[in-house]
């Protein structure tokens, strides 16, 4: 548990003589800019990732339910936005920040941010549906990617397998 924790507060040093990190070190770096506990953390995290699927979720029935695109664009999106943000309970929002802007997420995140605010820009004050759809494609697509971008190497498998594919 303590090397999530190191993990994913962005503090994975350890002491370079013994090769560990006491308790009281790990325990300041997870904290060091926030006042939560770790099982607040995880709790806030939880209930604020269960929140943004329950909005993509409701975009989806209202989809179904035919109240248009617009609003399955509108709760789509927030629904994604809450859930991105469920991970600043995790990290950290500094520490969060810092990550997102890493030299090899920096797109990806660029791609996220700007797909959020053109999918809702497109559904809510051009009210034009099909070009709202459209970003929500790209907003998906930049999300998988920037998700991928935690995984080490992931992103490198799945240009391979693209690539296998086309070729």
């Amino acid at each position: 548990m303590d090397k999530l924790r190191r993990a994913l507060s962005g503090h994975d040093q350890c002491d370079e003589e013994s090769g560990i990190m006491t308790q009281h070190e790990s325990d300041y770096l997870i904290s060091d800019g926030t006042t939560l506990s770790w099982s607040t953390r995880i709790k806030g995290f939880a209930i604020c990732f269960v929140i943004g699927i329950l909005l993509t979720l409701l975009g989806s029935f209202a989809l179904f339910l035919h109240k248009g695109l617009t609003v399955f664009a509108v709760f789509y999106t927030l629904g994604n936005i809450v859930s991105l943000l469920s991970t600043c309970f995790l990290m950290g929002p500094v520490n969060q920040l810092k990550k997102m802007f890493a030299s090899t997420r920096i797109i990806a995140t660029l791609i996220v941010f700007i797909s959020l605010a053109m999918t809702l820009y497109a559904a809510l004050k051009l009210e034009k549906a099909g070009l709202a759809l459209l970003f929500i494609i790209i907003q998906s697509l930049a999300m998988t990617w920037y998700s991928l971008s935690y995984i080490p190497y992931a992103r490198d498998a799945v240009k391979k397998t693209v690539e296998s594919c086309i070729t």
